[in-house]
């Protein structure tokens, strides 16, 4: 059995190809859409992920913001940025890059962002939102890898998936969106960690495996019941920046669909974060 790609880039096109749209139509109404990133330090990873977003907003006309501070910067300077963001008008939507540079609250820096405007759907009102099934940002790789999912015409509804992850951005929002009623989701699902004993007496009965774990290759073909839809949501980088996956390659001759090594989960994490500023600026057009 060899694999049908699970890609990330064909699923970003078909949403920008969307988003294009629905920005022209706020136009039309005089509203641009504003995303605004805030970055502190100088980590190549997340220059790399911010310069990427940007290039984004720029495709489907949206307005992008930047908020570029050292990594000297002070958690009174994160703070007064994301209260800057808060404040202006033209971002509709906006994130802080994770990770913050050692010394620097997260938890102090995403309950500081404006839930409305919070681009990456990680500020505890929203979390707390898609517990309860209301309708609100929702955190941007969970919603991607739902989508991409659906896009490629895996059936989620009533299937037993497995994640291997329990992180506040992918694991435990992610389990929480399948298992609402909802179309593409109302699935059994099981959360295990890197603790379990014998993962793969767990990841065997997984009609949908998604491991986001951030352990290079923990799933190997083993672990993978035939036909099944296979998902790597976690990434290290090894000797060389490689980026390995959570998933071994070798598992596409055992699963039915599988993401790429490059291409999978990250352009659609990218998708949904468009996504969720364009419908934030719906929201404010239909409220204003």
């Amino acid at each position: 059995m060899t694999a049908a790609l699970l890609d990330g880039n064909a699923f970003l096109a078909h949403i920008k190809d969307d988003l294009r749209a629905r920005c022209a139509t706020l136009a039309e109404r005089g509203v641009t859409v504003g995303l605004a990133t805030v970055l502190v330090g100088d980590d190549r990873n997340s220059a790399s992920y911010v310069r990427m977003k940007h290039e984004d907003c720029a495709e489907v006309g949206m307005a992008s913001f930047r908020e570029d501070l050292p990594a000297s910067a002070t958690q009174a300077d994160v703070i007064a940025a994301i209260e800057r963001c808060n404040a202006n008008p033209d971002i509709h939507g906006f994130i802080v890059q994770l990770p913050l540079p050692k010394g620097l609250d997260e938890e102090q820096a995403l309950l500081a962002i404006d839930p409305n405007k919070d681009a990456d759907g990680l500020h505890p009102v929203n979390l707390g939102r898609l517990v309860m099934g209301v309708d609100a940002p929702i955190p941007c790789t969970p919603a991607g890898i739902q989508a991409l999912l659906a896009f490629n015409g895996v059936e989620i509804e009533g299937k037993h998936v497995v994640i291997i992850g329990r992180g506040l951005t992918i694991g435990r929002p992610l389990a929480n969106l399948l298992a609402l009623k909802r179309p593409h989701a109302n699935a059994a699902v099981t959360v295990i960690h890197t603790g379990v004993p014998d993962l793969g007496s767990y990841t065997r009965q997984a009609d949908i495996l998604i491991a986001a774990a951030g352990a290079p290759s923990i799933v190997t073909p083993d672990m993978v019941r035939p036909g099944a839809a296979v998902v790597s949501a976690g990434i290290t980088f090894g000797e060389g920046r490689r980026l390995i996956p959570d998933v071994d390659e070798a598992c596409a001759d055992v699963a039915g669909w599988i993401t790429p090594r490059l291409g999978g989960v990250g352009p659609t994490t990218r998708a949904m974060l468009l996504a969720n500023a364009v419908a934030a600026a719906e929201r404010s057009a239909g409220a204003a």
